[in-house]
C-alpha cells in the first residue's frame, strides 16, 4: 500500500505564514538602526510613509524568507530555528533593491516612489549599506553553532549578486551582448541569493552537507527561472499589478533575457529591434509597443517562458535530491510554481 501524498498549503497561505514568523524579527532588527537610516529602511519596506507615519504594509511578496523557512522544514528542522536566516536574506535582498533603484534610476517600486526619489541618492545608498551590515549582525547574533558558515554563505552570495549587477550595468553600453552572458548575470544577480536562501534554511534546520547543497541547487535554478519571469513582466506585465510602468525594461533599453534572445535571433525583426535599442531618444508609447512586438516575434517571449519551465523542472530534481519531508516538499513545489507563473 502506497503512502498518501502530504497535503500542502496554497502559496498565499505559505507566504502569509512566513511573513507572520519573519516580520516581527525583521522589524526588530531594523529598529536597531540609527534614525537617519531606519527612517529610509522603514519607508522602503512599506511600513511607513516619508514622514514616518505608519501605513498599511506593502512589503512585496517575501518569497525568499518563505524559501528559507520551508528549506529548514524540508531537512527535518523547525521553521522557527531558521527565522534569523530568513531575516538576514530579506535584509540583503532589500539592500540590493535600494541600490538597484539608484543605479537603474527607477522611480517606482511596490506602487509608490522609490526611496532615492524621496530621501535622495546618498541617503538611499547609506540605508542600503546599513541593511547589508545588519544582515551579518543578525546571523552572528543567532547563536547557531554554524553561524560563521552562514555568514560566509550569505557573504559569498552577496558578492555574486554584486558581480551580476556589475555585468548588468556593463551591458547598458554594449551592443554585442549574447544570451550566455545574460544568463551568467542572472545566475549571479538573482540565482545566488535564492540559492543562499534555501542553503541557509537547510543549514539552520541542521541538514547534512549533502542536503544543504541539494537545497542550494533548488534555489539557484529557481532563481534563474525567477529572473526569466521578472524580465517577461518587465515588458508585458500589467502596471496595475507589477507597480512599474508599462514596458519599463524597454523604456530603459535593458538587455534582459528575452530581449537579448530576440536581438541575437538573426531575423529581420532582430535588426529593427537593435535599431530601436541603439537610439538615444526616449521611446514613446508607439515605439515601446513596437519593441515589445518585435521581442515577441523574434521568439524572446516564448523562449524565456520555456526556459523558466525547464529550470522549474530542474529545481524540483534538486529538491528531490535533498530527501525532503513530505509537506515541505509539496509547499516548495507550490512556491516553485508560483515563481514561474506569477503576474507580479
Amino acid at each position: 500500500m502506497t503512502e498518501p501524498l502530504a497535503a500542502g498549503r496554497p502559496a498565499g497561505e505559505v507566504l502569509a505564514w512566513s511573513r507572520g514568523l519573519v516580520l516581527p524579527a525583521l522589524r526588530k532588527a531594523v529598529e536597531q538602526l540609527p534614525p537617519s537610516m531606519r527612517t529610509i529602511a522603514e519607508y522602503h519596506h512599506g511600513w511607513r510613509d516619508e514622514y514616518g507615519n505608519p501605513v498599511l504594509e506593502n512589503g512585496g511578496k517575501a518569497i525568499r524568507p518563505a524559501l528559507v523557512l520551508l528549506a529548514a522544514e524540508a531537512v527535518g528542522g523547525s521553521a522557527a530555528s531558521a527565522v534569523p536566516a530568513a531575516v538576514a536574506v530579506e535584509l540583503i535582498h532589500n539592500f540590493s533593491l535600494l541600490h538597484d533603484d539608484v543605479m537603474d534610476r527607477d522611480t517606482t517600486r511596490r506602487h509608490r516612489a522609490t526611496a532615492w526619489t524621496v530621501f535622495g541618492v546618498n541617503a538611499a545608498i547609506l540605508a542600503g549599506d546599513a541593511l547589508q551590515a545588519l544582515a551579518v549582525d543578525v546571523l552572528a547574533a543567532s547563536g547557531h553553532p554554524r553561524a560563521l558558515e552562514a555568514i560566509r554563505t550569505l557573504g559569498d552570495a552577496t558578492v555574486e549578486l554584486l558581480d551580476g549587477q556589475a555585468f548588468d550595468l556593463d551591458f547598458e553600453t554594449r551592443s554585442d551582448v549574447v544570451v550566455s552572458e545574460v544568463e551568467r548575470m542572472a545566475r549571479g544577480k538573482t540565482g545566488a541569493l535564492l540559492g543562499a536562501s534555501t542553503a541557509l534554511g537547510a543549514l539552520f534546520g541542521d541538514g547534512t552537507d549533502e542536503q544543504i547543497e541539494a537545497m542550494r541547487g533548488y534555489g539557484a535554478e529557481l532563481g534563474l527561472a525567477f529572473q526569466h519571469v521578472d524580465d517577461l513582466l518587465g515588458i508585458w506585465g500589467d502596471p496595475a499589478v507589477t507597480g512599474k510602468a508599462a514596458h519599463s525594461d524597454l523604456m530603459s533599453r535593458k538587455k534582459s533575457l528575452p530581449v537579448v534572445h530576440a536581438l541575437t535571433a538573426g531575423i529581420p525583426g532582430s535588426a529593427e529591434l537593435a535599431s530601436l535599442y541603439s537610439g538615444t531618444q526616449e521611446m514613446n508609447a508607439e515605439t515601446l509597443a513596437r519593441a515589445a512586438s518585435l521581442v515577441d516575434l523574434a521568439g524572446g517571449r516564448a523562449w524565456s517562458q520555456t526556459q523558466a519551465d525547464e529550470l522549474h523542472t530542474q529545481a524540483l530534481v534538486h529538491l528531490g535530491e535533498a530527501s525532503p519531508t513530505a509537506r515541505a516538499a509539496v509547499e516548495l513545489g507550490t512556491l516553485a510554481q508560483l515563481v514561474t507563473h506569477r503576474d507580479h
